[in-house]
């Protein structure tokens, strides 16, 4: 058993490892010369610098380019939130103040618009429909008597003054009919089919839209006043965002931008959305601006106030740039190596030209040793921005000369050695 784990140990041994180890091998046996280690304890001096031999250099595979420009597409970051537009928001009243007799529907579910949500009652329910019946009963007896007066007025068989009154009547009864018939309906009761037989007691809150039912704030039993929220619904079909970024951004932005977010809290999933608007006006409190974007495609998961993290795609620019393996990451900070000092101002000559007029990139040349025989790096720190196409924007923290050589290739074993065999920082 103990044979077959030694065996499966080295066939799993990553190259990278094995490099590694050639690497150290190699930094053993250059040092063994009393001036090697002269040369070495010069190089201490600076907790940036150290430097290889051209043996390790060639054991390594180190290869250099220069800082050029790239056309990359450029993104943008920023921090948002979902948001659901008031025409999409719903809540559901009662019109008149009653007894809530039933509840249909949870929390969560989605609903129709013109579902029950729930079922009230109140004894003056009944009430305006006997009113009602009863004005129409009046009202049409009152049409036949101003037709009866009509007649005789015209035959001059009474005054006038009775087929005013008449007409009067008629008229007062028919607007208060009108009223009783408006208000039922507004509370969901049809007076088409309305009789002395199917009176109710009982009348129906509806959802005034399609979506899903946020929260229900009524119990079985419990008196709600008129007008009084009974639930809230809200229609996540038109969610959107709203992307806060600052004015100095502004100008990269355009409607029509597709935005990839992820939810804070929740970052495996990405999303689309696309901007439809730009607010003219700053944040209260804050100098940042709005934009406003479409959530399209799958909404699952989405919900109204969630916190996003959005990448706004650009428009491609030229922007210094290195290869991306040319950057390595120390404690929380990013660098390049260059040829440090004299080594590197001697090489200038030797370097070949880095970007030809097809648009490819050829790799410098070795640059040339110092007296020493070998080559001093110096770590740069930088600020990392854009990547693609194999590229890194950088913005260099510490100023570099114009045609430095910068490691392209073997960064992260000169980063070991200059880590890992004395030279730390402190």
């Amino acid at each position: 058993m103990k044979s077959n784990n030694h065996k499966t140990t080295q066939t799993n041994f990553h190259p990278v490892h094995l490099m590694y180890l050639v690497l150290l091998f190699l930094f053993a046996c250059n040092s063994h010369t009393h001036d090697e280690s002269t040369s070495e304890q010069h190089e201490h001096e600076s907790t940036n610098t150290t430097s290889l031999s051209a043996e390790q250099m060639n054991a390594i595979g180190i290869r250099f380019s220069k800082l050029e420009k790239k056309q990359l597409t450029a993104s943008l970051k920023a921090n948002g939130i979902l948001n659901v537009p008031n025409q999409n928001r719903a809540t559901a009243t009662a019109l008149m103040g009653g007894v809530i007799k039933s509840i249909l529907v949870q929390a969560g579910n989605n609903i129709h618009k013109g579902q029950t949500i729930a079922t009230i009652s109140n004894t003056s329910f009944v009430t305006m429909q006997e009113e009602f019946l009863s004005t129409s009963a009046k009202l049409a007896f009152a049409e036949t008597e101003f037709k009866r007066q009509q007649e005789l007025s015209a035959g001059n068989a009474t005054a006038l003054k009775n087929l005013q009154q008449a007409e009067s009547e008629m008229k007062t009864l028919k607007a208060r009919k009108v009223s009783l018939q408006k208000q039922l309906e507004m509370i969901g009761i049809q007076t088409a089919s309305l009789t002395a037989d199917n009176i109710q007691s009982v009348i129906n809150i509806n959802s005034p839209i399609n979506g899903a039912v946020r929260d229900i704030m009524v119990n079985i039993g419990s008196y709600v006043e008129a007008n009084n929220p009974i639930a809230d619904i809200i229609d996540n079909s038109q969610l959107h965002l709203d992307l806060f970024v600052y004015e100095k951004d502004l100008s990269k932005l355009r409607e029509g931008q597709i935005i990839h977010f992820t939810l804070t809290n929740n970052p495996g999933k990405e999303y689309d959305a696309k901007i439809y608007a730009i607010s003219n006006t700053f944040e209260t409190n804050s100098k940042a601006i709005a934009i406003h974007a479409m959530v399209e495609g799958n909404k699952q998961g989405l919900i109204d106030g969630m916190s996003i993290t959005a990448i706004v795609s650009l428009e491609k620019a030229m922007l210094d740039a290195v290869p991306s393996e040319a950057i390595v990451n120390y404690q929380g900070t990013d660098y390049i190596f260059i040829v440090a000092g004299a080594a590197n101002a001697d090489s200038h000559q030797h370097t070949a030209d880095e970007h030809n007029h097809d648009g490819h990139t050829h790799e410098a040349e070795q640059p040339k040793p110092s007296a020493s025989g070998k080559t001093m790096f110096e770590r740069i720190p930088v600020r990392k921005g854009t990547s693609d196409v194999g590229y890194t924007e950088i913005t260099p923290l510490k100023e570099i000369p114009q045609d430095a050589q910068i490691v392209s290739k073997g960064a992260f074993f000169i980063l070991a050695k200059m880590t890992n065999t004395g030279e730390h920082e402190h």
